[in-house]
């Protein structure tokens, strides 16, 4: 028996032997921690690829937006150049970019009230174009609700306004001067009686458009007429709205220049005739940029209040 137990524990002792080796197996985790590793670094590379895919995406879409009308103004400075080059008289652009440079080192300038700063002028212009902007909104954006609104309202106006919207502004100016016996007040009439129809017209297509159901649904709620036109017309019609009120703002900015060159005073369009009488066709120029710069301006902020105050 004492050999059989002697060889049992030398076979147990040898099978302890073969096994021992195996026990550094421990070290097993380490494949799992380097791909572990390698997931962690393909994870960080493709987030690496994917933020570089996006710059890309962002600088061709900034070129995209820069490029063209970059091409398209160095394209209209050179044709002007060549015109100027051709035609005696009429300044280029470098002539005219050292007026301009000359001109707003110093815009507000006052030696009286026929000789004042462009920046003055076109002050004054906006004060004008405001205030008759401001009365024809007033005015013009309920009328249109109206209009709009109620069919019998809208046979009445429409005679009218088919006569007198295709008149020119300018011949609304001598009936400014009749009634108001000033320059001043005249040229604001001009101004609202040219800016009122875009208003109207764009405000009671608005309301003409707004769907039946809704207008069912107010009847069977038994809504006022004022939360109807606050909780139903307004939010439907203001696209719309606004788009008269872009409308009008570019008339009323075209219209001050012409209005303001027949009743002087102090503003762009009388600063541009008083130029042309001077011969002085730099300023000229100028002028015209400064005229289209602004009512670009004016249309923009326009366009953001738009969408400020978008219900979609």
């Amino acid at each position: 028996m004492s050999v059989i137990t002697l060889q049992r524990k030398n076979l147990e002792t040898d099978m302890s032997h073969e096994t021992s080796p195996a026990q550094p197996a421990k070290a097993a985790p380490a494949p799992v921690t380097m791909a572990a590793d390698s997931a962690a670094i393909a994870i960080h590379d493709k987030a690496i690829n994917e933020r570089a895919a996006k710059n890309r995406q962002l600088i061709s879409a900034f070129f995209q937006w820069l490029l063209p009308p970059l091409f398209g103004l160095m394209l209209f400075t050179a044709i002007w150049a060549l015109i100027s080059y051709q035609s005696e008289g009429l300044p280029g652009p470098i002539p005219t970019w050292h007026a301009a440079v000359t001109l707003f080192s110093d815009p507000f300038y006052n030696n009286g009230p026929n000789d004042m700063g462009i920046g003055w002028n076109i002050l004054n212009s906006l004060e004008r174009v405001g205030l008759g902007f401001g009365m024809a909104a007033i005015l013009g954006i309920p009328l249109g609700f109206i209009i709009g609104r109620f069919a019998f309202a809208s046979r009445m106006a429409a005679p009218i306004i088919g006569m007198l919207r295709p008149v020119s502004p300018l011949a609304w100016l001598p009936i400014g001067l009749l009634v108001f016996k000033a320059a001043d007040p005249a040229a604001i009439w001009v101004i609202f009686i040219s800016a009122i129809w875009p208003m109207i017209i764009n405000t009671a297509v608005g309301v003409s458009k707004v769907p039946e159901d809704y207008m069912n649904v107010a009847r069977v709620l038994k809504l006022s007429e004022w939360k109807i036109a606050t909780r139903i017309l307004f939010p439907f019609v203001l696209p719309y709205m606004m788009t008269g009120v872009r409308l009008s703002i570019g008339v009323a900015w075209l219209v001050i220049v012409a209005a303001e060159m027949l009743t002087g005073g102090v503003g762009i369009g009388f600063w541009v005739w008083d130029e042309w009488n001077n011969l002085n066709v730099e300023h000229i120029i100028i002028a015209i940029f400064v005229v289209g710069i602004v009512g670009l301006l004016l249309e923009q902020m326009l366009i953001m209040i738009a969408r400020r105050f978008s219900y979609e």
